[in-house]
């Protein structure tokens, strides 16, 4: 069905549920608990879900398949955000042109710089990358500042031109749209405790990462894809066989780089504001631990791996010592205070500390991230099943 393996249907199957029916398991804990510190379920975290985790797709295609690791993919996504605003700025409030031109954009970027960085291999393409990033990073910050805002950012303005809506004479920014149906407009549902809230913003970006996601698994067991991954096995092989890889290398870079561009571009559309920092190496080093952390060259793991992450730096560094207290305050005086001052340096603004613990053992004993793992954890357990049987 859709061109797809049974498997890989229900894995779209699976992704297409989750990010359905994500404002609802987010939100597990009732309004007014003490554990409803937890909940996640709120459109602009939720948005953060999958953006990055289009964001962390598009990387997988190019580590996951290539085991060409780079650090430079920030660029692409900071290009791709600009662009989206000043498609915002000039062209008109509806986020499609914004989506489209973003992904354009940061194609051309990542062609330019795959150019050049694909030249050379192994640790060599990884600094290489990462020197692009930096560069685009100051250039953005300082030399750009007319066409990027600088270190104050990009952002919408009430006398933007925006021609196929005509410039505004008065009143509010306005807000980005989809033909006319704002992506801030959320409703609310209430049942018992619970409460629920949905928001077309978010529901545009699971559309757009489903999509994401199914192209993705059609590069995966494309021709293409396996001669991505015979790269990955033996690169200096595949070149013996009178193939060259670097125009399949290439291709990956410059698909890697357009998924980061749409994920930059979807930033924008929920929030019309681009910045500088979003060209960090940090924010490269961060997909590439999304992508660890869930399983490199895996479908499902980066898209897992982004929404650990981004759940890690949204709700556990908001757990402050105050909250601590009060869930351990029926335990005796002096015991609930150990275990707070026990725990209290790995929330809040230790919640990096949490993170780093937690990709040092999978690393460690999860060598494949959570769905490597988890998938040998299944086959162990069904293996022993049929033993015993």
């Amino acid at each position: 069905m859709l061109g797809l393996s049974r498997k890989d249907f229900l894995t779209l199957l699976f992704v297409l549920l989750l990010v359905a029916a994500a404002p609802i398991f987010l939100n597990p804990f009732p309004e007014g608990s003490k554990f409803a510190q937890f909940n996640a379920g709120y459109p602009d975290l939720m948005q953060r879900f999958v953006i990055f985790g289009i964001f962390a797709i598009g990387y997988n295609i190019l580590f996951g398949l290539t085991g060409y690791l780079s650090f430079g993919h920030a660029a692409f996504l900071g290009a791709g955000s600009y662009a989206g605003v000043w498609m915002l700025k000039l062209l008109t409030i509806n986020v499609i042109p914004a989506i489209l031109v973003s992904t354009l954009v940061a194609g051309i970027f990542s062609l330019l710089i795959g150019y050049i960085s694909l030249r050379r291999s192994g640790i060599y393409f990884s600094i290489l990358t990462l020197a692009f990033a930096q560069m685009s990073f100051a250039l953005a910050a300082s030399v750009l500042t007319p066409i990027t805002g600088g270190e104050t950012g990009l952002q919408t303005a009430l006398n933007d031109p925006r021609i196929l809506d005509g410039a505004s004479v008065g009143g509010n920014i306005p807000a980005p749209s989809l033909f006319g149906l704002q992506m801030g407009y959320s409703w609310k549902v209430a049942v018992g405790d619970w409460l629920w809230t949905f928001n077309v913003g978010y529901y545009l970006c699971a559309f757009v990462l489903l999509i994401a996601f199914y192209i993705s698994i059609r590069i995966f067991r494309s021709p293409f894809g396996m001669m991505l991954k015979a790269v990955k096995s033996n690169n200096q092989r595949l070149s013996y066989t009178g193939i060259s890889p670097r125009p399949y290398t290439l291709a990956a870079f410059v698909i890697s780089g357009m998924y980061a561009g749409l994920a930059g571009g979807l930033m924008v559309s929920m929030d019309p504001l681009a910045g500088a920092e979003r060209m960090q190496w940090t924010a490269s080093g961060e997909v590439v631990l999304m992508t660890i952390l869930g399983g490199v060259g895996t479908l499902i793991g980066p898209v897992l791996g982004a929404g650990l992450i981004k759940y890690f730096e949204n709700i556990f560094s908001k757990i402050n010592e105050n909250l601590l207290e009060q869930w351990f305050a029926f335990m005796p005086e002096g015991l609930g205070d150990f275990i707070v001052t026990i725990i209290y340096p790995f929330v809040g603004k230790g919640w990096h500390l949490t993170l780093g613990l937690m990709f040092m053992l999978v690393v460690i004993f999860m060598p494949g991230g959570l769905i490597g793992g988890l998938s040998g954890i299944y086959k162990r357990v069904f293996r022993r099943r049929s033993t015993a049987q």
